[in-house]
């Protein structure tokens, strides 16, 4: 239990990498969103996009991105900060005193754990609001027809016709992308806002061009009263363009967990694989532990070569880890994708090799 107690010594690792790790947080993110306002996406803002827009976007969906830079923010933060420790001899005077290699360690990840809890609770919460808001912000933009999503589902207007969707996901079939909206409903109204006809579809399709929708029970009103007919499959012509409509809907890695897990169950309950949404719940549920593992095993560094390196060398050597932390994480998540490995392992294997990497380290070295 005395390994895991705090110490003086303990509070002078945490704050002065704290310090690191809150400046190289604020460069990453403010570097990223000034190439943003320079040179925005046209997917997201359009070409016409006001700056005063560019600046709203960007506001809401700062806590997103605040979210998704702060592992590699605490990778850089933790380097630089043992690495000031080691310029100015205080690392070797820490040694000296008898803290092994490991306590050191455990020092920056206590801190980096306890910053994570509050990041993570960051992106439960503000992150998919604003993530949300700035979905619908880009949709109304671009189609002014585009409703917005709210507890009864998306809406949206075409031409007489009004729309609505309690779901609207994203699925890959056969290694292509199909938009797919669930219990559909389509108000056909007349000029004067008279309802002619109402379409009630279990889902509606987009693929080849066309919308397809699917069992559908259509009932006609007139004068003589209300005929129904129950059409298993029936073309449906709709100016709703899917590519907009894809953008009003939030990617599956913006939402929170408690929103893909709804999402998820509702694929299931009508017999379809949640792919996508599985990856991106688990890439969140194991967000905390591959923050952790990828310090942790960046931490070596801080121990060797570095000990004469100056802070570019230091910034270098955490922007390479970084980057092949990054490929290697979504090398073997897309092949987990592929060859029907289960999310939680595909995203699980990357933590579990970086702990045994810096275990194996930490082993040898102490």
């Amino acid at each position: 239990m005395s390994f895991l107690q705090i110490k003086r010594t303990d509070r002078l690792v945490a704050l002065t990498v704290l310090s690191a790790i809150m400046m190289a947080w604020l460069v990453i993110v403010g570097f990223e969103s000034l190439l943003f306002l320079v040179k925005p996406p046209p997917s997201v803002v359009g070409k016409d996009a006001k700056l005063s827009f560019e600046i709203a976007y960007l506001m809401v969906t700062m806590p997103r991105r605040l979210y998704e830079w702060f592992g590699i923010a605490a990778l850089i933060g933790g380097l630089t900060g043992l690495g000031g420790l080691a310029a100015s001899a205080e690392l070797t005077a820490l040694r000296a005193a008898g803290m092994s290699k490991l306590r050191i360690a455990v020092s920056v990840v206590g801190l980096v754990a306890v910053l994570t809890a509050g990041v993570v609770l960051m992106g439960e919460t503000i992150a998919p609001w604003g993530d949300q808001r700035g979905e619908e912000m880009t949709a109304q933009a671009k189609a002014k027809d585009l409703g917005s999503n709210t507890s009864s589902g998306y809406w949206a207007r075409d031409g007489h016709d009004v729309i609505n969707a309690q779901k609207v996901v994203v699925l890959f079939e056969h290694g292509k992308q199909v938009l797919q909206m669930f219990d559909v409903h389509i108000f056909s109204l007349t000029e004067d806002g008279q309802l002619t006809r109402f379409d009630e579809a279990k889902s509606a399709r987009h693929e080849g061009g066309k919308w397809i929708l699917q069992n559908v029970r259509r009932s006609t009103l007139d004068d003589s009263g209300v005929h129904s007919s129950v059409l298993p499959s029936v073309d449906w012509n709709s100016r709703l363009n899917p590519e907009v409509l894809e953008q009003s809907m939030i990617h599956p890695e913006y939402l929170s967990m408690r929103d893909l897990s709804r999402t998820m169950d509702y694929m299931r309950a009508l017999g379809e694989s949640p792919g996508v949404y599985a990856v991106a719940f688990w890439g969140r549920a194991l967000y905390p532990l591959n923050v952790l593992a990828l310090v942790l095993c960046a931490m070596p560094f801080a121990f060797g070569s570095l000990r004469s390196g100056g802070l570019g060398k230091r910034m270098f050597i955490g922007i390479l880890i970084a980057i092949g932390w990054y490929f290697l994480q979504k090398a073997i998540v897309s092949f987990g994708t592929v060859y029907g490995i289960p999310p939680i392992f595909a995203n699980l294997l990357p933590a579990l090799v970086l702990m045994l990497l810096a275990w194996l380290y930490f082993r040898k070295h102490g």
